[in-house]
C-alpha cells in the first residue's frame, strides 16, 4: 500500500516525472526478469526454483517444476513432458517425501548439492547427497541444468564435469536414451519402481530391475517377489523389450554386458515418435507412444498378457500353455508328474509344479535327451553360460554332470553357439509362438523309449504303407535334390569364375581359391532382408553403390553393400574387398559373412554394426561427449591392433590406402571394425613398396609420397593412422581449417602446439578435462611420429602398438608433412591404361 501511495505522489508531482519514468522502468524490468527467469532451463546457487516457477528445455521437450496429482495436495518436484496435453510426470526427485504446501525451494548447497527445502527449513526434504572433493567445491560453479532428453544434470559449469543426473536414479518411466541395468564395480543399479497410486508417486509394489544372479535375466518383482520374466539375452533378442523381429524398424537397442556390467539402452528410429515406457502401479510394464491427432498416450506393448507371464504361474518343471483353451494350461515335462495331484486335477491349481517319475533314473542308466521346441527357457537364475561350444559340445558336457537337467543353445545368432545349461528344477517354462527356443530335456531310458516311440510308433498297416510312400517319396526327393545340388554347384562355379575372373588377388599371386568357401545368398533372400532395398532401410552411399539394413529370417541383422550398375569402380572393389575379407579374420575388421552374385547383380553381406563409423562420434558436437578417453584410448589401440594384423598377423600382407574415421565402424559395444577394402593391396612377403600412376584415397589422411609420387607402403597406413589417431584426440578433422589458426590442418596445428609445449590445448574441450595427461602427451607423440614427412622415419605398425601399450621412453617426432586442406577423395578411375586422377566431392554417411 505504502508503495501505491509513494507512486500516486510522484504522478502528482510534475517535478519528479522523471522520477516516475525511472521507476515504472524498473517495474518492467523486474517482470521481464521475473518471467525469463521461470523459462530458464538452468538452476545456479544465485538462481533457485521456486514453487509456481519451472525450468524448460531448450527445445520446449520437457518441464521441471513442482506439482500435484488428482486431489491430492501433496506437492513434489519433477519432470513431465512441456508440450503434451496431458501432464505426465517421467520422473520424481521427492516420490517418498512430499511437500505439503507451496513453500519449496529447489537450490543448489554451498557443498554443491541439489536440496528441496519449504518454510526455510535447514533440513533438506530431498537432496542429491553427492560427495565432492574439496578443490572441485566452488558453489558459483555449479550449476542444475534440464536437457532435451528429459536429463536433469547437476555440473560444474566450467568443465561441464557431470556430478549426478535424474537418469541414475529413474523413477516409474523409462525414456530414450537412458540405461537399465546395473554396475557391479559400484554397486550402482538403474532400475524402474512403480507408484503408489495414481495420486501418490511413492515407490510402489512393483519394480522393473535386471537380475544379477546367473545368467541376467529382466524380472518385474512385487514386494521383491518374481512378477514377470523376460528371457535373457541370446544374441539376437532380449525378451520383453521391444527387439522383437517386428519392431525392429521402431526401435534402435543397445545392449552391453560383460563380467561387472548390463546396460540396456533404446531410442527411437523415428526422432519425432513420443515415446516411454513405464511400470504401472497395476502391475503392467508397458511402452506407449503419443497420439498427436487424438491427443492421448496409445499403448504400443504390454506385459504380463496372460495368466502363463505370471512368473511361476504352472510351477517347477512343468510347461505353460497359454494357449490351451480346452484343457487345463499347465502339462508337465516329459518324465515329470504333479507334485499335487489332487490341487493339479481336481482344483486346476499347477503352481506345486512337478517332480520326477517315482522310480526314474537320469545317471548311468540309459538316459538321454529330449526336444522340446519353442520355448521360452526356465528362468536362468541357476543356469550356467559358457561360450564357443557347439550343440553337440554342449550335449556332451550336460551328459557327464548327472545333476544337469537340461541345455539350450546360449546364443542363437549366426547358427547358434555357447551352450546354456541348467541344473535342478526348471522354472517358469512357458510355449511360446514367436521367439521361442528349443530345450534339450534330460530323461531316462523309459521316457526316451516312449519319446521315440510316439515319435515313430503307427499301427502295423499303417506302418507298411508309410513305409511304402515315404520310400516313393525319398526316391523322387532323392533324385530331385541330386538336380537341385547340380544345378546349384553348375550356378555357384558359374559365380566363383565370374568373382575370379581378372580378380586381383591373381594379379599379385595369390589365387583366390577361398571363394568357393564363401556363403552366396540369393537375391531374393537380400530382397526379403532389406525390404526390396527400400529407402527406409538405406544407410549410407558411397562411389560403388548404396548400403542397406537387413534382417535375415533367422533374426540376425545384416549390413549390405550394393553394387551400383553404373560403377566401374565399384565393381573392382567388389573383387578385391572378397578376394581380401574371405582371407581376413579378425576382431578389430569387419566380418564378411556373404555375397549375392546373380546376373547384373553384385551385393556383399556384412555383420550389422549399430553404431555406426567413427565420424559419426568424434566430429560430431553433440555426440563426441559420449566418448570419454577411457573409450576413444580403446579404439585408438583396436584400430591400431586391426592394422598391425593387416600388415604383418594375417595369411597376407594388405596395404589398406584408405584408413579414416568414416571407414572405422563401431559396434555395440563401441569395439572399432575396419572396413572398406576396396582400395586394398596385397604386398608379396618380400615387397616393400609399390608404385602406382593411379593414386586413390582420401586428402588429409593420404602420405606424401603416396599423394605426389604414387609410392604406397606399410608406412602409408602408419601415416593414415597418426592423422587418425590426432583426429579422435582433438574431435577434428585433419582439414578443419579454424578461423585465426596458422596452420592449414590440424597435423601443422598439433606440431604448433607441440613445439610451444602446449599439445594438451588441442585435446578436444568436450573430454572436460577428464583424462590422464600423461597418456594423452604420450598418444599426441606417437600420433606425430606416425606423420612425419620422411616414410623411413616413422615406426611400423609392430612399434605403434608396443608403444601405446608399454611406458618405454619415445623418440622426439621430426616435423610432419603438411600436405593438404580440402575435404576430397581422389579415386581410382575404372578405365584401365589412363593415368588421369580423378577428384570427387564426396559426403560421408554413417554406415
Amino acid at each position: 500500500m505504502d508503495s501505491a501511495k509513494y507512486l500516486f505522489y510522484l504522478v502528482k508531482d510534475h517535478n519528479h516525472k522523471h522520477k516516475l519514468l525511472v521507476l515504472l522502468s524498473s517495474l518492467i524490468l523486474l517482470l521481464l526478469t521475473s518471467f525469463c527467469s521461470c523459462s530458464s532451463d538452468t538452476i545456479s546457487t544465485v538462481k533457485p526454483l521456486r514453487d509456481g516457477e519451472l525450468l524448460i528445455s531448450k527445445s520446449k521437450m520437457f518441464s521441471l517444476g513442482f506439482f500435484a496429482k488428482g486431489k491430492s495436495t501433496s506437492r513434489y518436484v519433477g519432470i513431465w513432458y512441456y508440450n503434451l496435453s496431458i501432464q505426465t510426470v517421467v520422473w520424481v526427485a521427492n516420490r517418498d517425501t512430499p511437500i505439503n504446501d507451496t513453500s519449496g525451494i529447489l537450490s543448489i548447497n554451498p557443498n554443491g548439492n541439489l536440496v528441496l527445502n519449504n518454510n526455510l527449513s535447514t533440513i533438506p526434504i530431498w537432496s542429491t547427497d553427492v560427495s565432492l572433493q574439496q578443490s572441485q567445491i566452488n558453489s558459483t560453479d555449479v550449476i542444475a541444468q534440464l536437457s532435451d532428453i528429459g536429463n536433469f544434470v547437476l555440473m560444474l559449469n566450467r568443465t561441464k564435469t557431470v556430478i549426478w543426473d535424474s537418469f541414475d536414479y529413474p523413477t516409474d518411466t523409462w525414456l530414450p536414451y537412458q540405461r537399465l541395468g546395473f554396475d557391479r564395480k559400484t554397486n550402482q543399479s538403474w532400475f524402474l519402481q512403480s507408484w503408489k497410486t495414481e495420486d501418490d508417486p511413492g515407490k510402489g509394489a512393483f519394480t522393473l530391475k535386471f537380475s544379477t544372479v546367473g545368467k541376467t535375466q529382466l524380472f518385474m518383482y512385487k514386494h521383491n517377489l518374481p512378477w514377470w520374466r523376460g528371457e535373457p539375452w541370446n544374441g539376437a533378442l532380449l525378451s520383453g523389450v521391444p527387439n522383437a523381429k517386428r519392431n525392429r524398424d521402431t526401435f534402435n537397442i543397445s545392449f552391453v554386458q560383460d563380467d561387472n556390467n548390463v546396460a540396456l539402452t533404446y531410442n527411437m528410429v523415428d526422432k519425432s515418435v513420443v515415446t516411454r515406457m513405464v511400470v504401472q502401479q497395476s502391475g503392467f510394464f508397458q511402452i506407449l507412444m503419443w497420439d498427436n491427432k487424438k491427443s492421448q498416450w496409445n499403448q504400443f506393448y504390454s506385459q504380463p498378457t496372460n495368466q502363463c507371464d505370471n512368473y511361476g504361474t504352472c510351477g517347477s518343471n512343468s510347461n505353460c500353455d497359454p494357449m490351451n483353451f480346452a484343457d487345463f494350461k499347465c502339462a508337465c515335462l516329459p518324465g515329470f508328474e504333479p507334485k499335487s495331484p489332487g490341487d493339479w486335477y481336481e482344483s486346476g491349481d499347477g503352481s506345486g509344479g512337478c517332480v520326477r517319475k517315482n522310480g526314474s533314473s537320469v545317471c548311468g542308466n540309459g538316459e538321454g535327451f529330449i526336444k522340446i521346441v519353442s520355448l521360452k527357457v526356465p528362468d536362468t537364475s541357476m543356469a550356467n553360460a559358457k561360450g564357443g561350444l557347439s550343440l553337440e559340445e554342449c550335449e556332451k558336457e550336460c551328459f557327464r554332470n548327472c545333476s544337469c537337467t537340461a541345455y539350450a543353445v546360449d546364443n542363437v545368432s549366426n547358427g547358434g553357439s555357447g551352450c546354456l545349461a541348467w541344473h535342478g528344477d526348471l522354472m517358469d517354462i512357458q510355449k511360446v509362438s514367436d521367439q521361442g527356443q528349443d530345450l534339450f530335456l534330460r530323461v531316462d531310458k523309459v521316457e526316451l523309449a516312449n519319446y521315440y516311440r510316439k515319435s515313430n510308433g503307427v499301427p502295423h498297416k499303417k506302418r507298411l504303407a508309410a513305409i511304402l510312400v515315404a520310400s516313393i517319396v525319398a526316391v523322387i526327393v532323392l533324385v530331385l535334390s541330386c538336380v537341385y545340388c547340380k544345378w546349384k554347384k553348375k550356378t555357384k562355379d558359374k559365380m566363383v569364375r565370374q568373382l575370379n575372373q581378372d580378380s586381383f588377388g591373381e594379379k599379385n599371386g595369390v589365387q583366390s581359391n577361398t571363394h568357393p568357401n564363401l556363403p552366396f545368398f540369393s537375391f531374393k533372400t537380400i530382397m526379403t532382408a532389406t525390404r526390396n532395398c527400400g529407402h527406409e532401410n538405406k544407410l549410407g552411399q558411397g562411389g560403388f553403390g548404396s548400403v542397406y539394413k537387413g534382417c535375415l529370417a533367422n533374426g540376425q541383422e545384416i549390413a549390405v553393400k550394393r553394387l551400383s550398375k553404373n560403377s566401374g569402380q565399384g565393381k573392382e572393389e567388389f573383387k578385391t574387398e572378397v578376394t581380401l575379407l574371405v582371407k581376413l579374420q579378425h576382431r578389430n575388421l569387419v566380418r564378411l559373412l556373404g555375397c549375392c552374385f546373380e546376373k547384373e547383380e553384385r551385393m556383399l553381406v556384412y555383420e550389422y554394426l549399430p553404431n555406426k563409423s567413427l565420424d559419426f562420434f568424434i566430429f560430431d558436437q553433440n555426440q563426441r561427449s559420449l566418448l570419454d578417453w577411457g573409450k576413444r584410448f580403446e579404439i585408438i589401440c583396436g584400430i591400431a591392433r586391426g592394422v598391425l594384423y593387416l600388415h604383418q598377423d594375417s595369411r597376407l600382407k594388405i596395404i589398406h590406402r584408405d584408413l579414416k574415421a568414416s571407414n572405422v565402424l563401431l559396434d555395440a559395444a563401441m569395439n572399432p571394425k575396419i572396413s572398406d577394402f576396396g582400395m586394398a593391396r596385397i604386398f608379396g612377403e618380400d615387397e616393400i613398396q609399390a608404385r602406382t600412376k593411379r593414386v586413390v584415397g582420401t586428402y588429409g589422411y593420404m602420405s606424401p609420397e603416396y599423394a605426389m609420387e604414387g609410392r604406397y607402403s606399410t608406412k602409408s597406413d602408419v601415416f593414415s593412422f597418426g592423422v587418425l589417431l590426432l583426429e579422435i584426440i582433438a574431435g577434428q578433422r585433419n582439414t578443419h581449417c579454424e578461423t585465426g589458426r596458422d596452420s592449414p590442418n590440424l597435423i601443422g596445428h598439433v606440431w604448433t602446439l607441440w613445439t610451444e609445449g602446449r599439445a594438451l590445448d588441442t585435446v578436444d574441450p568436450a573430454l572436460n578435462q577428464s583424462y590422464p595427461s600423461a597418456i594423452v602427451l604420450r598418444c599426441i607423440q606417437i600420433g606425430l611420429l606416425c606423420v612425419q614427412e620422411n616414410a623411413i622415419n616413422r615406426p611400423s605398425m609392430l612399434d605403434v602398438v608396443f608403444m601405446l601399450c608399454n611406458e618405454t621412453p619415445l623418440l622426439p617426432p621430426l616435423k610432419p608433412a603438411f600436405l593438404f586442406n580440402g575435404n576430397h577423395e581422389l579415386q581410382e578411375p575404372s578405365t584401365s591404361g589412363s593415368s588421369i586422377n580423378e577428384l570427387t566431392e564426396t559426403t560421408i554417411s554413417a554406415r
